[in-house]
């Protein structure tokens, strides 16, 4: 919105810094982290209210998160507020990749948020069924998917561009719209496996945007393209503001989340988030990137198939329990050991994963 400022710039003044995708990711960051500052405590104080009980915890949980009784959940509208509010007010609103992120994150976030309700309404921790989540998130990325496909650039549309590759693209065909579909909801369901300690997700979700951010805005210019011997994608760059109201809501999220928690991000952040880096690595063409700056939150998704998987063949588990960083409570780990460790692996894949961009 503050971008049409520029119409009031001759060139070389104030008005003139909106015409910056880096000064406005600034702009959007800030205005996501006050929003969280503002809003966190009196949204705590609401779903305090209104959830009562809070978030169910699990039977059958790590014996430590008893003591988590009644912390309410649903904290991810505060990052979901605050993502939106930033990327409305600093982004272009005629870029068509920001409202595509935006329509899979709110969309993410809304079958989330019922999911959660369901939860805590009924005081258990079955929720949304699984099938239905599913189909929904099914339908959401394959919109999403047909949505980049039709502003990618002729050479680009429908290909699987592979990293380590300068020219490398594998012709999906009609194949990428399901492609496309496994990626944003693999993502938005690994994501949400991986939130079950304190600040455990938020911190590696804002690595990954924080990557995803740096990719979106080197493929989106044409200079940085050729330097890197990347593909170069059009109107790509706006989405580093958007994740930087991402990583701006998670900070001010995580202040509230930080051991012990205030509140949990619940499924409506989850979702939302998960979501939202599945349809940036979409829309960029570095959807197997993701898979390895988003490492970590294979490895939890991984745990859980193949724990379900022995389970169901042998009667027998390869973990204590799944997803694995429970695995780790039952070993007898503290719960800032594991998540801080885990958030030093986040940095490392997605340094890693930031080395694609030039190793080719």
């Amino acid at each position: 919105m503050l971008y049409w400022l520029t119409a009031l710039s001759d060139g070389g003044d104030f008005y003139n810094l909106f015409r910056y995708i880096t000064f406005r990711a600034g702009g959007a960051f800030f205005t996501a982290l006050i929003f969280g500052f503002v809003f966190g405590k009196p949204l705590i104080n609401v779903l305090r209210k209104r959830q009562g009980k809070g978030q169910p915890i699990r039977d059958d949980g790590p014996e430590g998160h008893v003591a988590k009784a009644g912390t309410p959940t649903m904290g991810g509208l505060l990052i979901v507020g605050a993502l939106l509010t930033a990327t409305l007010l600093w982004a272009r609103l005629d870029n068509p990749f920001v409202w595509m992120v935006l329509f899979v994150t709110m969309a993410y976030g809304a079958i989330g948020f019922a999911d959660d309700y369901a939860k805590v309404s009924k005081q258990n921790t079955a929720g949304v069924p699984g099938k239905v989540r599913l189909l929904l998130g099914f339908l959401i990325a394959g919109i999403a998917g047909w949505w980049a496909a039709q502003y990618h650039p002729a050479e680009l549309t429908n290909q699987l561009a592979l990293p380590f590759f300068k020219d490398l693209l594998v012709n999906l065909g009609v194949l990428f719209i399901p492609f496309a579909i496994i990626v944003i909801v693999g993502a938005a369901n690994a994501v949400n496996l991986t939130d079950g300690l304190d600040g455990l997700a938020v911190m590696p979700v804002m690595i990954a945007a924080g990557t995803f951010g740096i990719i979106a805005y080197a493929v989106g210019r044409t200079d940085f393209t050729e330097y890197l011997d990347v593909h170069y994608v059009p109107d790509t760059g706006e989405l580093l503001i958007f994740t930087a109201g991402l990583i701006g809501g998670g900070l001010g999220f995580l202040w509230y989340n930080a051991p012990p928690a205030a509140v949990f991000m619940g499924d409506t952040g989850s979702l939302a988030l998960g979501g939202a880096l599945g349809a940036i690595a979409v829309a960029t063409k570095h959807e197997i990137v993701l898979a390895i700056v988003g490492g970590l939150f294979v490895l939890e998704a991984l745990s859980v198939i193949i724990q379900v998987v022995y389970f169901k063949r042998t009667g027998k588990r390869v973990f204590l329990m799944a997803p694995i960083h429970h695995h780790y409570e039952k070993k007898g780990w503290a719960e800032p050991q594991i998540v801080i460790r885990f958030w030093i692996i986040s940095l490392i894949l997605a340094l890693i994963g930031l080395a694609t961009l030039k190793v080719r």
